[in-house]
């Protein structure tokens, strides 16, 4: 009788403690991975991101500014010294011309 008692205990021990470890090992790593992956990764990708972005934004960036302001600046810069000189030229030589012409004549 005690032998039947022992094996039937053993039994149903092991299958208690294996129902209730996997049920309560569960639910605490799940809570506990939870917990630290979300203060984790939270810290983590914080920290990752601001140097990424940093150095990716400061170089995207200076490449970005440099070749736009160099296009818009040479198309820019020709657009207006070619007006301001045409006008400039214009009124300059026809001031110049009419008193040239008015001293001269």
């Amino acid at each position: 009788n005690f032998i039947y008692l022992s094996i039937y205990l053993s039994i149903y021990l092991s299958i208690y403690l294996s129902i209730y470890l996997s049920i309560y090992l569960s639910i605490y790593l799940s809570i506990y991975l939870s917990i630290y992956l979300s203060i984790y990764l939270s810290i983590y990708l914080s920290i990752y991101l601001s140097i990424y972005l940093s150095i990716y934004l400061s170089i995207y960036l200076s490449i970005y500014l440099s070749i736009y302001l160099s296009i818009y600046l040479s198309i820019y810069l020709s657009i207006y010294l070619s007006i301001y000189l045409s006008i400039y030229l214009s009124i300059y030589l026809s001031i110049y011309l009419s008193i040239y012409l008015s001293i001269y004549l």
